[in-house]
């Protein structure tokens, strides 16, 4: 008997056989299957078609959003660089010349067409913030109030013009003047004698005993066209008393005293500015002096001068028992902190305006020789 075999599974033509696959593959057929074909990962059926190759130049579009970036990103390295170095030397005008303006939208266009790029954007957002803050504008005005401050600018200037910035005089002013007064060591000496008589009486009368709260300076004047003149603002030591001066009557007495003793060295008599009597707003007088009148003042500011020589003197006292708020105790205490002077008392100083010492009449004089 012979046996029967169970009927084959596909028979010889195409009938019941699945269709063929069309060109290419079914859609998704790269996707990861693990089955009896034995595909894995990013793996195609057998006998699906090769992927195609890139298309040429589709790498080098995709560098070059990112090449614009790293580009702007320069362009806008260079454009601070080149403003610091302007600004160090005080080249103020050239942050408004037409070249300047130019590299300024230069970075400024190359920055947004970074950003407007998929692969620059960051790049490109960078140097963006870097053009926007750092502008021609942010710098010019920098570099205007730095060469305001410190009288640096050296730009365009006509040879006239540098030449006035030398004058060793002061604008406006005869320098025959300054020939004729007082020399800064006559004024040296008169404030130590002057200030050195008038401890010593109030010593003697009244038991105040005395500190240096500051040391003499000596600083340059400016001339009126751009430079530093050969004269000088000399500020003598300060001396304060290290204890309080208090009460109408005994401040007053004080003042009467010093008046004394300044006019035996040729001062003229005392001025009181916080003293309403001299006609000024009692508004005024007492924002400045705590004070309408004197009775109820914390400042007094009394003045001399021995005109027509240079020479101010100034007598101040300050009274915290007037300060009913405690505003002038808290500033005053904030000076002591900085300075190490007493809270409050007496401070007597000597001040010169426009100073020629001695041991430079000549060179001053040499030097005028070159103005008309």
């Amino acid at each position: 008997m012979v046996e029967r075999s169970d009927p084959p599974r596909y028979v010889a033509d195409s009938a019941g056989a699945p269709p063929v696959p069309p060109p290419g593959g079914y859609r998704g057929a790269r996707r990861a299957l693990l089955g009896a074909n034995g595909v894995v990962g990013g793996g195609r059926p057998q006998g699906a078609p090769a992927e195609a190759p890139p298309l040429p130049g589709a790498d080098a579009r995709t560098k070059s959003p990112r090449t614009l970036g790293w580009i702007a990103l320069a362009a806008g390295i260079g454009f601070v660089i080149v403003a610091l170095i302007l600004l160090v030397i005080g080249a103020a005008d050239a942050f408004f010349s037409p070249t300047m303006l130019v590299l300024q939208l230069v970075v400024l266009g190359l920055a947004i067409a970074a950003v407007a790029t998929r692969a620059g954007r960051v790049l490109g957002a960078v140097a963006l913030t870097v053009a926007l803050v750092l502008n021609v504008g942010t710098m010019g005005a920098l570099s205007t109030v730095r060469v305001a401050a410190t009288g640096s600018y050296a730009g365009h200037k006509t040879d006239k013009q540098k030449l006035w910035e030398a004058y060793p005089g002061i604008k406006d002013k005869e320098p025959s003047r300054f020939l004729n007064q007082q020399s800064l060591e006559q004024l040296q000496a008169l404030a130590d004698e002057t200030l050195a008589d008038v401890r010593a009486q109030l010593t003697a009368q009244y038991g105040l005993q005395w500190v240096k709260s500051a040391d003499a300076q000596e600083r340059p004047e400016r001339n009126g066209y751009g430079g530093e003149s050969m004269l000088v603002r000399f500020t003598s030591d300060t001396w304060a008393t290290t204890t309080p001066v208090t009460g109408y009557a005994h401040k007053l007495e004080v003042m009467r005293t010093i008046e004394s003793v300044i006019a035996q060295h040729g001062w003229r008599g005392m001025v009181a500015f916080n003293d309403p009597a001299g006609g000024v707003d009692p508004t005024m007088i007492s924002k400045m002096y705590g004070g309408a009148t004197p009775e109820t003042q914390v400042d007094w500011e009394w003045f001399s001068d021995d005109e027509p020589d240079p020479g101010w003197f100034y007598a101040d006292i300050t009274d915290l028992a007037n300060d009913t708020t405690g505003e002038y105790r808290a500033s005053r205490e904030q000076t002591a902190k900085r300075t190490g002077e007493p809270l409050e008392g007496l401070q007597l100083a000597i001040v010169g305006r426009y100073m020629l010492s001695e041991k430079k009449v000549d060179d001053f004089t040499k030097a005028l020789t070159k103005y008309p």
